[in-house]
């Protein structure tokens, strides 16, 4: 428990404090460019440890190794102080939203290249995510099965989502807990329409409905001296059947299995496009130092795993970033309407954990997370909130309509209640964070 924690809180300080300080160098170097006067780019935080000056520009190592800042000359406003050619305030409006944009744009084209790397040299994911929506298992007693779902369905709209793919419901369901959800399933060739209303589940209480996607039971391996082995069963057969039941979802077998109690199961097996009927009787077997009743089977990993070339990479890298930031906009909407919890936050105890458990599985999960935080820090600084630099465009454009600076005073105050609200949402992360980490479920 212990060592997780420091491994936890190490992880997060280098991996927030990589992104904080790309994200200063976007506005270094757009500062730069624009030959606005740098005081400090600074790598951490607090006092001074060491550097060099190069022109105007102190470059320095920090005490605190968790990000950076860059500090222009003119950078605070002031009514009795007339800017200098030099000084930030005094560059054209135009040129100031471009060194302002900068930063979060550069945490969004981290997670573009970050995930361009990954995606080159390791790109996986489940084959279901991305063909249509057919159910595959429906939990019993759950949304789905209340709202009529079965086995087979083909789910062909949901809201005003025309032909989804499997993560386009699974999107649409965990965003949507307690909404009444419209759907259009396919079955037998008849079309239906139901309504789906997603319960919420777990500690962030996200949409639960209790569903499974379609994944063909197709055998990748037989064990010899087992009931399959003995039957004939072999390799790359598909289990489309279990005692006369349609088979849409390769772990519902092994649940069956287990209910059987080594009573006699039948299976129909489809062999290059003809189907027969195989007898097992299953056996008690120790697996992890526990009992279960197996007929020797495995079935295939439905992952796709392969090496994508720069341009497929790049296109699933933007492909990702669009979806989340989508998504990210989606739940921000919800919840400010009150339509999700807010429970679904994190703050910085949530993504240590988060940050921490990608670490322990392994450098590509860590990667991937680095991408997502990168990604929801430059789409958090995009907010108008005071203080942060969607504030701060937003205050360029409002310049910009009615040609004229805001008054100090209004910028003062307006600051000022971007740091009070800044202040309440960050109590508010941590306080949750510390409730979903001793109270789980």
């Amino acid at each position: 428990m212990l060592s997780n924690f420091l491994t936890d809180a190490a992880v997060v300080v280098v991996v927030l404090g990589v992104m904080i300080f790309v994200h200063e160098l976007g506005h270094f170097m757009a500062a730069k460019w624009f030959g606005v006067r740098v005081l400090t780019f600074s790598f951490g935080m607090g006092k001074r440890v060491f550097g060099f000056k190069r022109g105007d520009t102190d470059y320095r190592l920090s005490a605190l190794p968790f990000g950076g800042y860059v500090k222009m000359a003119g950078e605070e406003p002031s009514e009795n102080h007339v800017p200098e050619p030099h000084e930030f305030q005094a560059r054209p409006r135009w040129q100031r939203f471009v060194v302002i944009m900068m930063g979060p744009s550069m945490n969004i084209l981290m997670a573009v290249t970050v995930l361009t790397g990954v995606y080159k040299f390791h790109f996986q994911r489940p084959a279901y995510e991305e063909q249509p929506a057919r159910v595959g298992a429906v939990e019993p007693d759950s949304p789905a099965s209340q709202a009529g779902l079965k086995p087979g369905d083909v789910i062909v709209r949901i809201e005003a989502t025309l032909d989804p793919q499997w993560q386009d419901l699974a999107t649409k369901i965990m965003t949507s807990a307690r909404e009444p959800l419209p759907l259009e399933v396919v079955r037998d060739g008849q079309r239906l329409q139901m309504t789906l209303t997603p319960k919420a589940e777990g500690r962030d209480e996200i949409g639960y409905v209790g569903l499974a996607p379609y994944e063909p039971a197709v055998i990748a391996k037989v064990e010899p001296g087992f009931p399959a082995a003995q039957a004939g069963i072999q390799v790359g057969d598909e289990i489309v059947a279990f005692n006369g039941q349609p088979c849409f979802s390769y772990p519902t077998i092994h649940e069956a299995v287990q209910a059987a109690q080594g009573h006699e199961v039948d299976l129909t097996i489809r062999r290059r496009g003809g189907d027969f009927h195989v007898h097992l009787k299953p056996v008690v077997s120790e697996v992890a130092k526990t009992k279960v009743w197996r007929t020797g089977v495995e079935f295939a990993n439905d992952l796709v795993t392969q090496r994508l070339s720069f341009d497929r990479a790049f296109g699933a890298a933007i492909d990702f970033t669009l979806r989340n930031s989508l998504l990210t906009f989606d739940v921000l909407g919800k919840i400010l309407t009150k339509r999700m919890s807010p429970k679904s936050l994190s703050g910085p105890i949530g993504i240590a954990q988060v940050s921490g458990a990608a670490y322990r599985a392994g450098f590509t999960d860590l990667l991937m997370i680095v991408s997502f935080i990168s990604l929801q820090l430059g789409i958090f600084n995009l907010l108008p909130i005071p203080i942060l630099d969607g504030g701060a465009i937003l205050i360029l454009l409002i310049e910009s309509v009615i040609r004229r600076n805001l008054s100090l005073a209004f910028k003062e105050r307006f600051v000022q209640v971007g740091m009070a609200f800044l202040l309440f949402l960050a109590v508010f992360v941590v306080y949750n964070d510390i409730v979903k980490t001793f109270r789980p479920y």
